[in-house]
């Protein structure tokens, strides 16, 4: 089992950045593709990025390619997303998720556990 603990989450200016955390505990971490995805009020959860086992493969949703950023650390069990230039579009729950596989993958239904999410707030 592996469970996730997102941190880094907050408020932040139009145009500012942030850095998420997703530590994780269990022997299957470093096997498996992590994912990130968010939900903003009102909105489905989309996809945001995600990196396969050894950090090689990584897929991004269009609208982040450029700004956000998916590096893992296998030693420390934990995965980032560096995102930079954030606008108030980008204001949501931002989740991490293990999924089965160990390339990388932007289905929801891929993710087999799941962490509690941060909040990121961007003010214009």
């Amino acid at each position: 089992q592996v469970q996730l603990v997102e941190s880094g989450g907050g408020l932040v200016q139009a145009g500012g950045s942030l850095r998420l955390s997703c530590a994780a505990s269990g022997r299957t971490f470093s096997s498996s593709a992590i994912n990130w995805f968010r939900q903003a009020p009102g909105k489905e959860r989309e996809f945001v990025a995600s990196i396969g086992w050894n950090g090689y493969y990584k897929s991004y949703t269009d609208s982040m390619k450029g700004r956000f950023t998916i590096p893992r650390d296998n030693a420390k069990n934990t995965v980032y997303l560096q995102m930079n230039t954030l606008n108030p579009e980008d204001t949501a729950v931002y989740y991490c998720a293990a999924s089965r596989w160990n390339r990388p993958t932007m289905e929801s239904t891929d993710m087999v556990y799941w962490g509690q999410g941060t909040q990121v707030t961007v003010s214009s």
